[in-house]
């Protein structure tokens, strides 16, 4: 066991002396995950689905202030009319706005849709948000007429309305169908699944054939060391070496990010440290088979991306075709994304993911008997 840990922090103290590993290990993964994160990042929350609407506020008055905090309240982002706008909806409350509704007169606002009519969903929702609106406003007008009857109508004493808790409220949730992971909890779990993969493939088939080349097995060889105290004593530095950029990535993640790990860390880690196992044995599997350095590297490129593509790193696999789905369980990446997804995302525990890991352990056991097999010094 001795000789297994020497060999290994020989290892890593080496990689880790070289100051660029630092950035392919943490700064380059993190600036992917941040900027990967817009891709899926959704418009509002899918709970709270708001539409952007541009509104004229043509009335000077508080009436119209008021409706236009209304929309708001019901699901209507708004943008102003200055400057270029995507919007392709617009809202206008009339200058008399707030003298009609004081005389008591009917007052009527207007929507328009733009030239290219925008999506028809978009459309209608911001449609019902508008026919919402009105439904409450008119509601708070009729509160103050029964509450304060013969009373003048102030900013006052709408704000006071408006502000009452309604006593009944909608709570909205999926129904039927977990959400598709957006955002960091998307990007965070996607990155680090592909960069330990990349890393621990480059990493390990590299050193593998390096040490080869310039006669390093060879000399370990004549020590009293077996051929799988070698193997797992690199085995060993390239779980170190997955720990230091796992645990990076984590506390970024939680304190950077926002992701939500620390409820559930225990078992991201274990299926990070699983995944690790895998992706390490793969990259000295590969060091063993190929002996140039150059072409581990331009192969451990080709397996990492396009695996990573196909195992949902990128992209969910909920919106890909079945037969993508299909084949994606193939690779041990998309196991780990839906072991991760699953306790990010979607709030499952140990018992909901066991049998995911445990598939993680079976590419991993196999991936390490290959290797052992064709280990060569």
């Amino acid at each position: 066991m001795r000789q297994i840990w020497t060999i290994a922090y020989n290892d890593l103290r080496i990689f880790l002396r070289d100051k660029s590993s630092i950035v392919w290990l943490v700064l380059i993964p993190l600036a992917f995950v941040y900027f990967t994160s817009f891709a899926s990042r959704p418009s509002s929350d899918p709970h709270d689905a708001r539409t952007k609407v541009e509104i004229r506020n043509l009335d000077s008055g508080f009436l119209g202030d008021l409706f236009v905090e209304t929309l708001g309240q019901q699901g209507i982002q708004a943008i102003e009319p200055e400057g270029q706008s995507n919007s392709q909806h617009s809202i206008a409350i009339p200058e008399d706005f707030t003298d009609k509704v004081l005389d008591k007169k009917v007052v009527h606002i207007e929507f328009m849709t733009g030239p290219d009519g925008g999506s028809e969903p978009l459309s209608a929702l911001a449609e019902a948000s508008l026919v919402r609106t009105i439904i409450a406003f008119n509601g708070y007008l009729l509160e103050h007429a029964t509450l304060h009857s013969g009373e003048p109508l102030t900013n006052e004493s709408m704000l006071r309305i408006i502000g009452t808790e309604n006593p009944v409220s909608l709570q909205s949730g999926f129904a039927g169908k977990d959400p598709i992971p957006v955002g960091f909890n998307m990007s965070l779990p996607g990155i680090i699944v592909m960069y330990l993969l990349m890393n621990l493939l480059l990493y390990g088939g590299a050193s593998m054939a390096e040490n080869r080349r310039n006669g390093i097995l060879r000399r370990m060889s004549v020590h009293p060391l077996t051929n799988t105290q070698i193997l797992f004593g690199k085995l060993t530095a390239l779980m170190m070496l997955a720990c230091v950029q796992i645990g990076s990535m984590l506390l970024f993640g939680q304190f950077l990010f926002g992701v939500n790990i620390g409820s559930q860390l225990l078992p991201i880690i274990v299926t990070l440290l699983v995944f690790s196992w895998v992706s390490a044995s793969l990259g000295i599997l590969l060091g063993s088979i190929i002996k140039a350095e150059d072409r581990v590297i331009g192969i451990s490129i080709m397996i990492a991306i396009p695996t990573a593509a196909l195992g949902g790193c990128w992209w969910p696999l909920e919106i890909v075709p079945d037969f993508m789905q299909i084949a994606a369980h193939f690779t041990p990446s998309a196991w780990a994304m839906k072991s991760l997804h699953g306790l990010i995302t979607y709030g499952n525990e140990w018992r909901d993911v066991i049998q995911w890991i445990g598939v993680l352990a079976c590419f991993g056991l196999v991936s390490n008997l290959l290797a052992i097999r064709n280990f060569r010094v």
